[in-house]
């Protein structure tokens, strides 16, 4: 791989939840949630995106009262610490009160397709547009495509959308906001949010970062960390978080190499560290 020399901005994840995937219930805790994303910051991280409700496939829904009991406290104790803290969310009732409480960003899924009230909501902050297709996190892995070997083996990558399709829809998510919160949004293709566990179907995607962003004139954000995809790719065993952490960092270099300027990350140590080595490749 070629060395990585352009600056990227990283996102430290910060999970208040009982269920994601790799660190459910490990920084549930108010105390440990922000000891965690402190560390996060001492790493290298230079935002914070705390988010109270997972998105994976086996999560369970939680309700705007429930989301916000987990993670306004976080983003208060964060804030104050002097971090740059993104709200990880798609309920607008979230993203305002954890805007009113100091974050500045607002990282979205959905771009606005779970809550149509998200506009309305976000205020002076910057507004991550990622991209998927359903009204639900359940509908939208119901809908994903399933690609067999057989499949891959004839036909090439078919799970997920090529990367034009993407930023027409991208692109339609962002003229339905208004104006100024349009011009300084960021944009995230939704990497594993719908394009099936495929491998080759997600990295495709990921390799036109520099396109996307130059398509629809945004900041691209690129979050492949610990995601199914990373994890068929390398043959992770699904516990195995050194072996998981050191493929998302290997995917997540990628994506700077294609062209992102954003990347989300759960090891923030790690990949600070694999950037150190590229720049001086």
């Amino acid at each position: 791989m070629a060395g990585v020399t352009k600056p990227v901005t990283v996102m430290g994840v910060v999970n208040v939840t009982p269920d994601s995937f790799s660190d459910g219930g490990q920084y549930l805790e108010v105390e440990a949630a922000v000891a965690h994303g402190l560390q996060l910051l001492r790493d290298g991280a230079d935002i914070l995106d705390v988010g109270g409700e997972a998105t994976n496939p086996r999560a369970q829904p939680v309700t705007a009262e429930q989301e916000l009991a987990r993670v306004l406290p976080v983003v208060r104790r964060l804030v104050a610490a002097g971090a740059t803290v993104s709200i990880d969310t798609t309920k607008a009732a979230v993203a305002r009160a954890a805007v009113a409480a100091g974050a500045r960003i607002i990282n979205d899924v959905s771009g606005g397709l779970f809550d149509p009230d998200m506009s309305c909501a976000i205020g002076d902050a910057i507004y991550i547009v990622g991209h998927l297709r359903g009204r639900s996190i359940a509908e939208v892995f119901s809908a994903e495509p399933r690609i067999d070997a057989a499949d891959r083996a004839a036909d090439g990558p078919r799970g997920g959308l090529d990367w034009q399709t993407v930023a027409d829809e991208l692109a339609d998510r962002l003229a339905a906001l208004p104006r100024e919160v349009s011009a300084r949004a960021w944009i995230d293709p939704g990497l594993g949010f719908g394009k099936g566990a495929d491998p080759e179907a997600n990295l495709t995607l990921l390799r036109h970062s520099r396109e996307l962003g130059a398509r629809l004139d945004r900041p691209v954000v690129v979050g492949a960390s610990r995601k199914r995809f990373v994890r068929r790719a390398f043959g992770v065993h699904d516990h195995d978080l050194a072996a998981l952490d050191a493929a998302s960092v290997a995917v997540t270099c990628e994506a700077i190499e294609a062209g992102a300027n954003v990347v989300r990350v759960h090891n923030v140590a790690l990949l600070r560290a694999a950037l150190a080595l590229y720049t001086q490749a």
